[in-house]
């Protein structure tokens, strides 16, 4: 009998854990997905609103001479941009898939895509998000995000 009431509590207690790690990596998606929302409808306020305001902010390349690149934006500089998106332009980026890791109050995710300008295919690479959990708001504190116009077949997994 107490072996059956050990693995009941192992299995409640496992049960919790996975419920609490299911509604965080929800909330952390919901973030990514509003800053995306964000971008796509050139709602800097929308973008805002996901961002912490120490975020920093990265984009890696390889330039036409083969140079790699490593260029650092500031937020207000992300956000004027999307701001000043022309409204003819439409932008998708399309998600290929997610990681998201979770440890207490840090979030890493992961998240190969393929970016659309006006419907038409632009660049593919990859974002790694780092997220706090800011008094129960989950916020972007690091983006960095890989561009590259070749080799996107092996994103999609």
């Amino acid at each position: 009998m107490p072996k059956i009431i050990t693995l009941f509590i192992i299995f409640i207690l496992t049960t919790v854990v996975n419920a609490q790690n299911t509604t965080e990596n929800i909330a952390i998606k919901k973030t990514i997905e509003t800053f995306f929302d964000g971008l796509h409808q050139g709602d800097s306020t929308l973008v805002s609103s996901t961002l912490h305001s120490t975020i920093k902010i990265q984009t890696t390349f390889t330039d036409k001479e083969e140079n790699k690149k490593l260029v650092t934006n500031s937020r207000e500089k992300l956000l004027i941009g999307i701001a000043n998106k022309k409204s003819e332009h439409t932008y998708l980026e399309k998600i290929l898939s997610w990681q998201i890791h979770i440890d207490g109050n840090l979030a890493s995710v992961w998240t190969p895509y393929e970016f659309y300008l006006n419907d038409k295919f632009s660049h593919c690479g990859a974002n790694s998000f780092q997220l706090f959990n800011d008094n129960g708001k989950w916020k972007i504190i690091y983006l960095v995000d890989m561009r590259r116009k070749t080799d996107c077949k092996s994103l999609k997994k």
